[in-house]
């Protein structure tokens, strides 16, 4: 029997239908207990989440602030991490990217789990560094 929770399956239709990243997880990844150490998940969650802020503002960005992580669930060594993303809201300057984690269990991947989900900040830079104006898309 698979494990496809229906609230996380209506959850992940807000988000891109593909991952903006999937990444293996492996035993250098684990903390002292042998679970997926937290801020790896951290890590890769801000890599996503820079990726999409980079697509909305065509634009350098760095990260300002990663609200609220409630991790949810254990990552476990060979699970497969999805980061499913999504711009909330561009401001002048930043970019609000919502990004959901989510582990592929099993030899199929057929269970899903929520890890956890954050809301991440970017500012737009120039080549100083400084923060500046997103331009509005042409689209």
């Amino acid at each position: 029997m698979n494990f496809h929770p229906p609230e996380l399956e209506a959850e992940l239709q807000s988000y891109s239908s593909e991952p903006m990243i999937r990444v293996l997880m492996m035993p250098e990844n684990t903390n002292p207990l042998g679970f997926i150490f937290g801020g790896v998940i951290l890590s890769h969650l801000d890599i996503a989440a820079g990726e999409e802020a980079l697509k909305t503002a065509r634009r350098p960005v760095v990260t300002k602030v990663m609200k609220e992580v409630d991790f949810v669930a254990r990552v476990l060594v060979g699970d497969w991490v999805s980061f499913y993303t999504r711009t909330e809201r561009v401001g002048r300057t930043s970019v609000t990217v919502r990004v959901l984690v989510a582990a592929h269990r099993g030899y199929r991947r057929e269970d899903i789990y929520k890890v956890t989900a954050a809301e991440v900040v970017f500012v737009a830079v120039d080549e100083d560094g400084r923060p500046t104006p997103i331009e509005a898309d042409p689209r």
